[in-house]
């Protein structure tokens, strides 16, 4: 009876993760288990609600905000044993005042095992990732519209190529934080490559083949340009300034 009561008393394993904002972001996120290693059990294929699946939501905020999460990093669901394997995000932004002027991407923290050694006693470990806002035209009036567009920074500070978030060891995450770092770059890009030449006041957009052109490639000497609209009906030539 007591080996069983003190069997009882240990808590699980968790952690904290926080999430850092940045203003007119929301996220959703999905803790996702699968069975431990050594474990020979199985969990059925179900649509909808999943046990094995922790979905948290977070709404809009006009203001950079930090968001709070306490996580499990074991569960056991209909006697199966579970280990936290990694948080996917997906990730909102407002780019205008239009309910469509909403760009998004996704992000991801995996949790890989370590066999044996020790493991650094951090108590906050810190992921950081950067968005930036990608802009085209689009349709036949080549009205302006943004893409998000969310990468991982090393730890100088160096914009990767790959996605936003990365990886952590098991074994540092038990009673300590893990802080995911999302900022937005000042600088707007064009989406795609030489579509758009860059000027002192602004981006002019190539004309292409003709005003019906949607993709609009910049011609080798002297291309045109075209105009677009702005998000506020403005009919513009140059990004974002509108004017020279």
């Amino acid at each position: 009876m007591a080996w069983l009561a003190g069997c009882a008393s240990v808590p699980a394993e968790r952690f904290t993760l926080q999430v850092d904002l940045p203003a007119n972001f929301r996220f959703k996120s999905a803790a996702n288990y699968s069975p431990a290693a050594g474990e020979s059990c199985t969990l059925p294929v179900r649509r909808g609600k999943r046990p094995e699946r922790k979905v948290f939501s977070v709404a809009y905020n006009t203001a950079a905000s930090r968001v709070t999460q306490d996580l499990p990093l074991t569960e056991t669901v209909e006697g199966c044993p579970l280990v936290l394997r990694s948080v996917e995000f997906d990730f909102y932004a407002r780019w205008g005042t239009r309910d469509t002027d909403i760009g998004g991407d996704i992000a991801a923290i995996y949790i890989q095992d370590r066999a044996g050694g020790e493991t650094p006693g951090l108590e906050t470990l810190e992921l950081k990732g950067r968005c930036q806002w990608l802009f085209r035209t689009l349709g036949t009036q080549h009205a302006i519209r943004k893409i998000l567009k969310c990468n991982s920074l090393d730890n100088e500070g160096q914009l990767q190529k790959t996605r936003a978030g990365g990886v952590v060891l098991h074994d540092q995450l038990p009673g300590n934080t893990l802080n995911l770092v999302m900022e937005v770059s000042d600088e707007e890009r064009p989406y795609m490559g030489s579509t758009w030449i860059r000027f002192p006041h602004g981006w002019k957009r190539c004309l292409g083949k003709n005003m019906d052109d949607q993709y609009g490639f910049c011609a080798k000497d002297a291309p045109p340009f075209r105009s677009f609209k702005m998000p506020d009906g403005r009919e513009c030539n140059v990004y974002p300034t509108c004017t020279e």
